[in-house]
């Protein structure tokens, strides 16, 4: 069985690493996460952020706890890559809390952030109820990733835009400013009210609804691209099609995590979708990356890594 360790982000073998523990969470096959022997936690790094599982006497919310995990751990795992603080709500009242809770009838909750919780019903693990929702609400992908990646995008705004005055400022620049109200402006764009070319200046039609969820989408799809241009690193994939667009080779695989300009990012991720998307039509299933990234929305996503790397050269300067 291999295993992941969340501080050196490799694979060990169970069997030979004798240094370390499982989480806690392995009794539920949740978490194959690692934690140093010496170590009082019960629970991973990824495990400790939980502040609400479902009941588990329940095998049907067991099963979608597991869904909900496998989403969460890959965040955590690129929050990692990325530098990201990641203190758990249990520890700072400024730190991340997930809740994975069970809608009640007549129940107001919904998936969201509040103040560093993320709360994600647990129906959303069921993949017929997601599909239907995404019909119902006209949207083009709608995955257990890119909730978790769009929730958590709202906290990370806290935390590196709104107590940096510079990002704060440059932020309203390119997303407009989020001191309009915010629950007027959902009204709005729930009536039918949005804008109706935003496809020139956001990633999706809700993020044209205010500013802060123009930042949820877009930092979304940037955590997105930066994964599908790592895997297709370590994969080594590389594309050398029969046309003669330039555009469309990928000749030199890169680490996204250690490129200074996102634009190599993006020289990358283009190939590497038309061919992936390519082959889901051949087998005649949706398209991975259904999106068209504008202008617009690469000079959103181009601060959103400027805002990043700088927050890895301190972490590397702090150590």
């Amino acid at each position: 069985m291999l295993t992941f360790d969340p501080k050196q982000r490799t694979l060990f073998s169970a069997k030979k690493q004798l240094s370390f523990k499982f989480c806690k969470n392995k009794q539920h096959q949740t978490c194959n996460w690692l934690i140093p022997i010496e170590s009082t936690e019960e629970f991973c790094t990824a495990c400790q952020l939980n502040r609400i599982i479902p009941d588990l006497s329940d095998a049907k919310n067991v099963e979608n706890w597991r869904h909900l995990e496998v989403a969460k751990h890959r965040l955590i795992y690129q929050l990692q890559k990325l530098h990201l603080p990641l203190k758990s709500k249990h520890k700072d009242e400024k730190g991340l809390g997930f809740d994975f809770v069970v809608r009640q009838k007549q129940s107001q909750l919904m998936t969201g952030h509040a103040n560093g919780i993320v709360t994600i019903l647990l129906r959303e693990a069921d993949s017929v109820f997601r599909e239907k929702t995404r019909r119902e609400l006209s949207e083009p992908y709608r995955t257990l990733i890119g909730h978790f990646r769009h929730e958590v995008g709202h906290y990370f705004w806290d935390v590196l835009i709104s107590t940096n005055n510079k990002n704060l400022n440059d932020f309203r620049k390119l997303f407009g400013d989020e001191r309009q109200n915010y629950g007027l402006s959902l009204q709005q764009y729930y009536k039918g009210e949005g804008k109706i070319d935003w496809q020139d200046s956001y990633i999706s039609k809700y993020a044209s609804s205010h500013p802060w969820e123009d930042w949820a989408e877009t930092w979304a799809h940037y955590l997105h691209i930066m994964d599908m241009v790592e895997t297709a690193y370590y994969f080594g994939i590389k594309t050398e099609p029969k046309s003669t667009n330039d555009k469309m080779e990928l000749n030199a695989p890169l680490d996204p995590y250690k490129a200074p300009l996102f634009d190599s990012v993006l020289k990358n991720f283009i190939p590497l979708t038309f061919a992936v998307n390519s082959i889901n039509r051949s087998m005649g299933v949706p398209d991975v990356y259904p999106f068209v990234v504008s202008s617009a929305v690469v000079s959103k996503m181009k601060f959103i890594h400027q805002v990043l790397t700088g927050m890895k050269k301190r972490d590397e300067y702090d150590s």
